[in-house]
């Protein structure tokens, strides 16, 4: 029995890194078989589905920084440490759903209880949610940032049995608090948890097992010492000091020179609910900082950090793509940071934010041009998961 040959058409198609007119994209048994821009008819027996001239057909958006299991509340760090496995398991279920239907169709999720996410991919059908890049708890000192997620390791002999523990239960990347962070009582984002030879150790094992590692990353010397390390992307890159906000033009350079990933922290909902006092005290300055860093030129993906608080609720993420515009990125590089450039930062380089033939067949079609205005991410017409139309 032949399986059904789906035929998408739309006036406009952004193919991860260019755009062109008049496009099709053919997919089946959840991949894209090719991509065609010479206005050739779909085949006799394909299903066509035509989003109209003013249509425009794009890869599936990647939210490189997310938090399935936190709530996206202002009780969010309650609810993740206290409340019991399935009530957790659930929120993520919720949160997951919730995401896919923005358009959003890869996660890399930096930060869970228990290997939830894990739990989780196994548990939901690919077509209910994003394809869930996993950390599981992130590795943290003792009592430090984000430790009642239960990633608490301390010492060589721990930590290299951590990593390996993730290698083992089938994670993806290693998320490292390597500073300490603002949701933590107790916790001082200016702090380093881990010295700059526990983080080279942590690094070397990641990548000997085939995982990528993850820094969370406030504090001026930690950013030094996470790029020094060899570390794949750096979370936040906000350079705090005692003083307050300080960026260090140096660090930029040797990043940009080693092609280093920078997940900026973007994506705020509108609105009444403000920010955490620590973050709003020098929330002028990080913009600063942010609009300085996409200047540079320096290799930039979006991470909401979606579920941590209420002005982060999951689904966030389109407005994490109008704020990089605002803070002067242009629109078509925008849409590559979302796509083709995010995958190969979460590690689904080829699979994930194309549309070429054998990429996932994650597609996104939109009523009106992303390039004329980014904000045209939300015009949603259809949003596709592994080939099945899921809205």
């Amino acid at each position: 029995m032949r399986s059904e040959l789906l035929a998408l058409r739309a006036g406009h198609v952004f193919d991860g890194v260019n755009v062109g007119p008049s496009g099709m994209v053919l997919v089946e048994d959840g991949v894209i078989r090719d991509v065609d821009f010479t206005g050739a008819a779909p085949p006799e027996h394909a299903a066509v589905t035509d989003f109209g001239p003013d249509g425009w057909l794009l890869p599936g958006l990647i939210d490189a920084h997310v938090h399935l299991c936190w709530d996206g509340t202002k009780d969010a760090v309650e609810h993740v440490a206290s409340h019991d496995h399935e009530a957790v398991l659930e929120t993520a279920r919720a949160s997951a759903a919730t995401t896919l239907t923005t358009g959003v169709t890869t996660v890399r999720d930096l930060g869970d209880r228990d290997y939830l996410t894990l739990a989780l991919r196994e548990q939901m059908p690919p077509t209910e949610r994003p394809d869930i890049v996993a950390a599981g708890p992130p590795l943290t000192t003792r009592g430090g940032h984000c430790h009642f997620l239960g990633g608490e390791a301390d010492g060589a002999d721990a930590l290299l049995a951590a990593v390996r523990n993730r290698a083992a239960r089938g994670c993806d990347v290693v998320k490292v608090m390597a500073s300490g962070g603002m949701m933590t009582p107790g916790s001082n984002s200016l702090h380093q948890q881990y010295d700059r030879s526990d983080l080279r150790l942590i690094a070397d094992e990641a990548h000997r097992l085939g995982l990528t590692v993850a820094a969370h990353a406030h504090a001026v010397p930690t950013i030094a010492d996470v790029v020094d390390a060899g570390f794949d992307t750096i979370e936040h890159f906000s350079f705090l000091t005692a003083e307050g906000v300080g960026l260090r033009q140096d660090l930029v350079d040797e990043v940009i020179r080693r092609g280093t990933f920078i997940s900026l922290t973007v994506g705020i909902l509108p609105g009444d609910t403000p920010p955490a006092p620590a973050v709003a005290a020098h929330l002028a300055a990080l913009w600063d900082v942010v609009a300085k860093v996409i200047a540079s030129g320096a290799r930039i993906v979006p991470g909401t950090d979606a579920g941590i608080t209420a002005d982060k609720p999951h689904g966030v993420y389109p407005h994490a793509l109008t704020q990089l515009a605002e803070l002067g990125m242009p629109n078509r590089d925008v849409l590559r940071c979302a796509t083709t450039e995010a995958a190969e930062a979460v590690g689904r380089a080829g699979r994930k934010g194309v549309l070429r033939p054998g990429a996932d067949a994650d597609v996104l079609a939109l009523g009106s041009s992303p390039v004329d205005d980014i904000s045209a991410v939300t015009d949603i017409r259809a949003v596709y998961r592994a080939g099945h139309r899921v809205r």
